[in-house]
């Protein structure tokens, strides 16, 4: 057995709804992760949402990382999904995407669906190794860069429904809904 692997099986983690005390730190792994950050508003604009759902991996009482995302009547869409710096690479995310994944079923939602930014290699390959596939490019989907988007998915029976996508900016989208 590797050390690698040795490591995975040891780091079990607890993956519960992310409550309000976690935000602190929520806010501390996402602002180590992105050069562009949500800010807790962004979180919370989010988050008091019907549809939009926290999870966050916890280890020793500790917020080791954490994904927001949507349920949509076919799908579920990942919005923001990060890990701590010093827990990656030691299957906290796959642990967290393998729930969500669980999630679905065929009866109603068979397909997770996210936007990864062209730069974020790192990212690319963790979500092509849980089995998502890249499905189009959003030209300058990022408000703050200008930057390109990979649109990625994961079917529960495999199939290409990439013709079905709607493009919409991961934050901007959310700063109106309070007042709707």
């Amino acid at each position: 057995m590797s050390t690698r692997q040795s490591q995975r099986e040891a780091l079990k983690v607890q993956i519960r709804w992310m409550i309000r005390r976690d935000m602190n730190e929520v806010l501390k792994i996402e602002q180590e992760s992105f050069d562009f950050e949500w800010t807790e508003e962004d979180f919370l604009s989010c988050l008091r949402q019907r549809n939009c759902i926290g999870m966050v991996a916890e280890q020793d009482n500790h917020v080791v990382g954490f994904m927001i995302y949507e349920l949509h009547k076919n799908r579920l869409h990942i919005l923001n999904f990060a890990v701590g710096p010093a827990m990656r690479r030691l299957g906290v995310g796959a642990q967290m995407i393998e729930k969500l994944i669980n999630k679905l079923s065929q009866q109603r939602r068979q397909e997770i669906t996210l936007e990864v930014r062209e730069t974020n290699l790192s990212a690319q390959l963790f979500f092509h190794q849980q089995g998502f596939r890249a499905m189009g490019v959003l030209r300058k989907h990022y408000e703050d860069s200008n930057e390109d988007a990979y649109v990625m998915q994961y079917r529960l029976d495999g199939h290409d429904t990439s013709d079905t996508y709607v493009s919409v900016n991961r934050i901007s989208k959310y700063q109106n809904w309070s007042e709707a």
